[in-house]
């Protein structure tokens, strides 16, 4: 990881020596992966939308959480703003040993990662990873987490394969980011016992009363799952495009901005786009900082370009 970060600290300092000279043409199309979560979507629509007003071409790529780094290693996608650390360790580790991606960021601080429960679950003594098998039955023996093939529902797996904690009889539900919300929301309106896999930022922490577990720190990371969120390029990227990657490392993300995109998402219904752009229209002070040192693609200063046109 340290070597990781000073590799990521000398690519700052080639991006910002070549800020001010306009990206060559072959730079025009930058492709994005979009793993599907909530959070990765609005950020990447948002870094699409800078992008764009930059004379740049993004182009928006649906993927999983290892197709991502196969299509980074590949070259067949540019970026990923998605990596959540430290859940997706072993995920990114062969791709950074084998130096075919470079690691920027983070994009955001503070984050949070790992198995939750309703605050009147956590109330009654459920409280950490240790503690779900007490609760056995009235969970149905039952763990909810997202779309198949993700981190957190392979480091679920791994602890129920291994019996960790007890969890050996377990099932984990796999389905989708709004399947295991659906799941949430019928079983807190009952109050009834349940055990899901919860992060923020997200509209969750929000619309219901959740507590994170404690005892995932080997998988999740400690500290209840705390959790940094980088940006990913693939190698050489820096180096033939200084210009986007000085944007893409610009960029600082926040929980409290995250959580107002991902609510227009899942609560006003707006697609990642429209919700990146209305957030955008009112907050230019929070955007300003990311367009220091970056210009158009044609070479002109990126906050007249960007923040006129919002």
């Amino acid at each position: 990881m340290r070597r990781t970060m000073l590799a990521a600290a000398a690519l700052y300092g080639l991006g910002a020596a070549a800020a001010h000279a306009d990206d060559p043409a072959a730079c025009r199309t930058l492709r994005l992966a979009d793993i599907g979560w909530t959070d990765v979507a609005a950020t990447t629509a948002l870094t699409a939308l800078l992008l764009r007003d930059l004379g740049y071409q993004p182009r928006t790529v649906a993927l999983t959480i290892p197709g991502t780094y196969q299509a980074l290693k590949s070259g067949e996608v540019d970026a990923f703003l998605g990596n959540w650390m430290p859940a997706m360790e072993q995920d990114r580790k062969p791709f950074v040993e084998d130096k075919s991606i470079d690691v920027l960021g983070p994009n955001l601080s503070g984050a949070r990662y790992t198995l939750a429960v309703p605050q009147y679950l956590y109330d009654r003594g459920l409280h950490s990873f240790a503690d779900i098998h007490d609760f056995a039955r009235e969970l149905n023996f039952r763990i909810y987490g997202i779309e198949q093939g993700n981190d957190g529902n392979r480091h679920v797996l791994d602890l129920i394969r291994a019996d960790r904690d007890g969890l050996g009889k377990f099932q984990l539900v796999e389905s989708s980011e709004q399947g295991m919300l659906a799941q949430l929301d019928k079983d807190y309106r009952a109050h009834r016992a349940i055990v899901f896999l919860g992060w923020e930022p997200h509209p969750m922490n929000v619309l219901y009363k959740i507590a994170y577990l404690s005892g995932g720190d080997d998988t999740f990371g400690p500290d209840q799952g705390a959790a940094s969120v980088y940006t990913n390029v693939r190698t050489a990227y820096a180096e033939t495009c200084p210009n986007a990657t000085k944007l893409l490392g610009n960029e600082a993300f926040t929980l409290q901005g995250e959580d107002e995109m991902m609510n227009l998402i899942l609560t006003r219904r707006l697609d990642p786009a429209k919700a990146a752009a209305a957030w955008a229209k009112g907050h230019k002070d929070a955007i300003r900082p990311w367009l220091d040192g970056v210009t158009t693609l044609d070479g002109r200063p990126a906050a007249a370009a960007v923040l006129g046109k919002l």
